[in-house]
Order: structure tokens, then sequence, then C-alpha cells
């Protein structure tokens, strides 16, 4: 009896189709020796009608998979025709439906157009088109010059001369900027020629005449005109060595005595020692821990911008040694933050032992003193003196700040804390410390009171919020010609009376109002 037809999957790929196909079409049994019998020889043709319908009605010993194979892909090859134009998209079954409105040619299109606009279309002569121009700005400025697309309207005369207009005032205009740069650039390389210049021969001066002479002459007035001009790198760590001074007279010798413990205090932190050998040391656990994390955290936050004091950088180490034994040669005032700006200017300027003793002894001036120990009554004093000054060469702004009720405190202390090298860029920081290593911190506020002048105009559109991240945050922009032009205009003196008078006078004043409002002793 014939056996029932079964469905193949239809899913399955031509080489599974086959398989199925020779398994069940291969004779069950095969002779001892494995090889299948020889073929009979084949039948004669039949007619392609007879052959169809034996095809149609045939039995179990036909393989259905094996006729669906072959008549499958043999019909589907004949229905396949080359099409005509290649349609967007595809479909996966079946074949893609043509286009309903076919693209038309430029020609009708413009035909259309004109017939519509009632205007015909001229060229534009080729003297009018773009040729070989000398200068073409960037970007897709001269794509106005060209055609449209064959499948757009063509443009009109008026519009094609329109854009020609409109082409050249662009080229004109990025000329005129183009120029303006090139002269900008070749200003700012002769300002830079000039001041190296100056500097070769600043430095001869500093290194024959100054230096070996260094008691005579630091305050002569050439010495001092030469100083605000700004010092040449080159000489610059040893002017700051000598103007800073040593009175605390650290020797490198106790520069690495404090190194030593402070290396020994942080491998005790590492292998977590007792308590009570800390607390012997003279400070507490979490006092100590928390300095060293802090100097840690506050070293990879020193100009970020450079990469050289963070971790893995040439002067990483370097900085936290020196940052380190200070911590143990003033335990009173620990680590602050701001202290790694200013030692790292010291470390790019002077070697290791000098960079400690500079920073020292800097730290140790009545006014770093007084901020970095967070002494409240020193600092107000400082604040109050500085608005004295304040108000007497910017009266416009300090109005305007009092009426916002913006105190110094604001942005004073970033700029004091860390002598402006962080608020200022570098070149410009170290400028400012040469004049303050000569001046003293009454330099720092005129400084102060110059960066307000700088920006008085600014700073007069603003409100609280708005002055306040400004000056927190300045510009990048600013250039040390600006800034030092409004600091020489800042005037130092009020009522005849210059700062250490005025600030001597508030000291005199504070210890007045303490002495009346002190208790009346008991009889």
């Amino acid at each position: 009896p014939p056996a029932p037809l079964g469905f193949t999957d239809v899913n399955l790929n031509s080489r599974n189709t086959y398989e199925v196909s020779r398994r069940r079409s291969a004779p069950e049994h095969l002779p001892h020796g494995g090889t299948a019998p020889a073929e009979p020889d084949p039948p004669p043709q039949e007619p392609a009608e007879r052959a169809r319908h034996r095809v149609g009605i045939a039995g179990a010993g036909s393989s259905f998979a094996e006729f669906f194979t072959r008549n499958f892909f043999t019909k589907r090859t004949k229905e396949l025709k080359p099409a005509v134009q290649s349609a967007p998209g595809w479909k996966l079954f079946g074949k893609v439906p043509p286009r309903e409105n076919l693209p038309k040619d430029s020609k009708i299109i413009q035909q259309e157009y004109e017939a519509r606009t009632g205007r015909m279309y001229k060229p534009p002569p080729p003297s009018a088109r773009r040729k070989n121009i000398e200068f073409e700005p960037l970007s897709t400025t001269a794509l106005i010059l060209e055609d449209r697309p064959a499948n757009l309207p063509a443009k009109s005369v008026e519009e094609a001369l329109r854009h020609r207009q409109e082409y050249d005032e662009m080229v004109a205009e990025a000329k005129k900027r183009e120029i303006k740069e090139a002269h900008k650039r070749k200003k700012i390389m002769r300002e830079r020629f000039k001041q190296e210049e100056n500097i070769a021969s600043a430095m001869v001066i500093w290194v024959n005449e100054i230096l070996p002479n260094w008691e005579g002459m630091r305050a002569t007035r050439r010495v001092r005109e030469l100083w605000w001009q700004g010092l040449p790198p080159s000489v610059r760590g040893k002017v700051w060595s000598l103007a800073v001074g040593n009175e605390l007279n650290i020797t490198p010798e106790l520069y690495e005595i404090f190194l030593s413990r402070a290396k020994e205090r942080w491998k005790s932190f590492s292998e977590t020692s007792t308590e009570n050998d800390i607390e012997d040391a003279g400070a507490s656990v979490a006092d100590r821990e928390a300095s060293l994390e802090l100097i840690k955290l506050d070293i990879s936050r020193t100009f970020p911008s450079l990469y050289i004091f963070q971790k893995g950088g040439p002067y990483h180490d370097l900085l936290h040694s020196v940052l380190g034994a200070y911590t143990c040669y003033r335990p009173d005032v620990g680590y602050v933050q701001g202290m790694s700006f200013i030692a790292a200017v010291l470390i790019l300027n002077l070697e290791e032992a000098d960079a400690f003793i500079a920073f020292a002894n800097l730290l140790n001036k009545p006014c770093q003193l007084a901020f970095f120990r967070v002494d409240h009554s020193m600092m107000l004093k400082y604040f109050a003196a500085f608005e004295v000054f304040f108000e007497e060469n910017l009266p416009k702004l300090f109005l305007h700040f009092k009426s916002y009720s913006l105190t110094p405190d604001i942005y004073l202390i970033d700029w004091i804390f860390t002598l402006y090298s962080k608020s200022l860029p570098l070149d410009l920081a170290c400028r400012v410390w040469d004049v303050f290593c000569r001046d003293g911190e009454e330099f720092l506020f005129r400084t102060g009171l110059g960066i307000l002048r700088l920006y008085e105009d600014i700073l007069l559109q603003m409100d609280f919020i708005h002055i306040a991240q400004f000056l927190t945050k300045l510009p990048e922009d600013i250039t040390s010609e600006k800034l030092f032009s409004c600091i020489a205009a800042i005037q130092m003196q009020n009522s005849n009376k210059k700062w250490a008078q005025v600030f001597a006078s508030l000291m005199k004043d504070n210890k007045e109002g303490d002495k009346n409002h002190s208790p009346a002793p008991k009889s």
C-alpha cells in the first residue's frame, strides 16, 4: 500500500533538504560489500505533459522533498525578470511593486516650471560662474554659487546674481577677519620677541650686577623698576629666596630630618600601628590621618592641566615630601587647603630643600600665618583694611558690592590662600609673586583691587551670584600688561596713610575696643 505523503519544513536550507531526499530515496539495505547496486539505464524521455502528470500522482517511491527542491528553484529562476528600474526599498517575499510615480526628466520639470511661472530661464554667462578665486572661506559657503539639482527648478538670473553678491560679501568679510587675525598673531609674536629680548638683557644685569651686590642694590630705584617688569625665569627662584629670607634658620639637614619623620609617619599609618604610639608623636590619629589624606587629595588637584604633580608625574613625590615635612615641622598649623599651590610654584623654581625653606618662611609671614591658622580676628582686620582702599579707589563698584552685601571674604580668601597661583594663569601668577616678594603683603591686596578695576564695567552689571562666580573663576585670557596697568593705577594711600599705617590703626582701635568691653575687676 502506498505510504502517506508527509510535509517537509520549507525553512530548511538546500543542504538539509537534499539530505532528507537522499535518505528517503536510498535503499533500506545495501549489499554486504557496502556499495550501492548499479543504476539501471534511464528510461526513454517522456513527453512534458505525461511527465508532469506522472509527477503529480507520484507514489511512495518518489521523494516529495526532491520534487520540491528541483521544481521550486527552477520555476523561481524562470519567473525572475531583470527590473527596468531599481525601486527604493526591498521586500522579503514576493516582487517589489513598481513605482506609481516615476521620476520626471529634468527637462520636463523645467518646462512645467516655465509654463507655470511664465518666465523663461536663461543660464548665467560663463564669466559669472565661479572661477579660481584667490581666497575662499572654508565650510560650505561656496555652495551658494552652485546650480540646483536637476529635479528642482533652476535659479533665475536675479537669484543667481543675488547669490553671487552674497558670496562676494561673505568672502570679503572672511578676508577681513583673516587679515585681522594675522595682524593680531604678528603683534603677539612681536611682543613675545620683545619680551624675550628684555628678559635676556635683564638676566645679564641681575646675574652680573644685582645678585652679587644684593644687600646694597635691592632697594635702589633701578632694581625696583626691573623688579616690577618681572624677574627672568633663570634668576626668579634665587631672588625669591633672598627676598623671603630665612628668619627660621632652616637648613637642608633640618629638612631631611622632618622628611624622614614624615616618611615614618606614612609608614606607620600604612602598617596600621597602635593608636598610643601615634598619639605620643603629638597629635591624634584622626587629625593626622585627615591631614595625610587631604595632602593626597590636594596634590591631585594642583595644576591639573600641567600633569606633572598628579600621580605618576615627575613632581608628585617631591610635592608630597615638601608638604609632609611641613606638617611635621609645624604641627600647630598642619596642612591647609591651598598650601599645595604655593609649594608647587616654589618647586617649579627652586630645588627641593630650598623650596621647603622658602615655603616655611613664607607661611610664617603675619598675613599668611593669620589665614592658614584661621585667625578670624586678624582676617577681619585685613578685610577691613582692604575695604578702606577699595572705597578709595573704586567707589562706584564698592557701593555696588555693598548693595548686595558682598563682603571681601567671598573672593579674597581663595586669592590670599593660594597667592593667586590658582586664580591666575601660572606665568602671570609668577609675576605677581615677583612684586609680592618685593613689596610684601600690601601687594596681595593691591593685586585684588587691580583685578576688580580691570573688570569693573562687567561687575557693575552683575548681581550677587554672578559676581561671586566670576571672581571665583577669573577669565583665562587675562594678560599681564592689562592687569599690571590696572594695578599701577591703584593708589595704596588713604588720607595720607599707607597700608601699614591703616592696618596698624585698625589693630589699635581693636585693642582699645577690647579694653572698653572687658569686664570690670572685682573688688
